[in-house]
């Protein structure tokens, strides 16, 4: 293929042995955020597997949880975005994967049964198609030389052409592109060396396509947000991500507070609470997994989610016309929207209501309903329903129920909203 013929040619300097590297390059691939997850606050404390490679949590899209390398094929970078950490104009050690060492180290880890996937990314040490011609030959010669038949979550770099995407999707079960602000001019002030028209948004496009077509192995794609970074609101982040749901087939957004890499970081931007990557995920639950759209979301003057209430609660706030809901009666839509019932339980309530064996109101409590949450906003047959306190939820797991953690530090569980 034409685009091949962009790939770079100077290969690894040398200076690091091969578990120096795999240390060097997983650390600098721990800010993407797409597939791995953990408790609240582990988007900032990732921890190494005994050999020094990094090993994450990851949700599968079938809600299986794998272990995956998390690594760049490259931290050379000829790009000076200001929130990352790998930009050219910061002073750090440098090294690069060929195809063959990072294919070798990878089965090692595999065969070892240290991993089960590979998330696979890079910087950009040249041109974009040359950087996706290095990972998608190592994803082929895992593929094809060591018969890999598992997980791969490859990197779309932004300015990659359509004949590498498709490369890309005919190897990865996952791709993804990150957007890390929500638009033009909050990407140039932040990327100006990035082109929104030209370097994002037609690969948006391409990979929809891509993972639509039944002759691909990928299936999904996800994007990223840094928060906070390019001094953007809540508002126009989920504005943004509600569109890519709606237009482009994503899968699943993901949001990085910006955190300041070092001292000498160029951006003046303050770090941004944690909090407020949290209040994120949860509107986005809200727009993804309980059928509410974008216009209903309170926000605050500024464009910002409040960092006191969460979202369901707020909404919840803004409308006591709804309430109280009588669970014993409420069609599943309703059910959605007393803070305290996700998904799961609130599908529980109206299958358990018709076969029986949801009587009383003691018994939501097996239903997964936080009753702590709950009960300000609820009745059972038209009496008030009582918050126990200490009330356990049902311990099911999450494969089965198909409400399954989050994969990412931060994200509540879908029965806590």
């Amino acid at each position: 293929m034409p685009w091949l013929a962009d790939k770079p040619n100077h290969a690894a300097d040398g200076r690091f042995g091969t578990a120096s590297k795999a240390g060097l390059l997983a650390q600098s691939a721990r800010f993407d955020l797409c597939g791995n997850c953990g408790r609240p606050g582990s988007g900032r404390q990732r921890s190494a597997a005994p050999e020094g490679r990094w090993i994450y949590p990851s949700a599968l899209p079938d809600g299986r949880t794998v272990r995956l390398l998390k690594v760049l094929q490259t931290n050379r970078c000829t790009k000076n975005c200001l929130y990352c950490e790998n930009r050219v104009s910061r002073d750090i050690p440098r090294d690069t994967f060929s195809p063959e060492e990072l294919a070798r180290l990878f089965e090692n880890l595999r065969s070892g049964g240290a991993a089960d996937g590979l998330f696979l990314s890079s910087s950009v040490s040249g041109r974009p198609d040359g950087d996706m011609a290095r990972m998608i030959a190592t994803a082929e010669l895992l593929r094809r030389r060591f018969r890999f038949r598992g997980y791969i979550h490859m990197k779309i770099l932004p300015g990659a052409s359509r004949p590498a995407i498709e490369a890309a999707a005919r190897l990865a079960d996952r791709i993804s592109i990150n957007l890390e602000a929500p638009g033009p001019a909050a990407l140039a002030r932040i990327a100006a060396q990035k082109e929104f028209p030209r370097d994002i948004e037609p690969q948006i496009a391409w990979i929809q396509q891509a993972v639509e077509d039944p002759g691909l192995r990928a299936r999904s794609h996800t994007t990223q947000f840094v928060v906070g970074a390019a001094g953007e609101s809540d508002l126009e982040i989920l504005r943004s991500t509600d569109l890519l749901y709606r237009k482009r087939g994503l899968e699943r957004a993901y949001f990085s507070a910006y955190q300041p890499p070092d001292e000498s970081a160029p951006l003046t931007s303050p770090p941004v609470p944690l909090m407020r990557e949290h209040r994120l995920y949860q509107a986005d639950f809200l727009l993804r997994r309980y059928r509410f759209e974008l216009d209903e979301l309170v926000f605050q003057a500024d464009g910002l989610l409040s960092l006191e209430v969460d979202p369901k609660q707020a909404w919840a706030g803004r409308h006591p016309e709804f309430f109280p809901v009588d669970l014993a009666r409420a069609p599943l839509e309703l059910l959605l929207r007393v803070p305290g019932i996700g998904p799961v339980s609130a599908k529980r309530i109206c299958s358990w209501r018709r076969s029986g064996v949801l009587r009383e109101g003691s018994d939501l409590k097996q239903t997964g309903v936080v009753l702590g949450r709950a009960a300000p906003y609820s009745l059972w047959k038209g009496r008030r329903v009582s918050a126990e306190e200490g009330q356990p939820s049902l311990p099911f797991r999450a494969e089965r129920d198909g409400d399954r953690a989050e994969p990412r530090g931060g994200c509540p569980a879908w029965g806590a909203l």
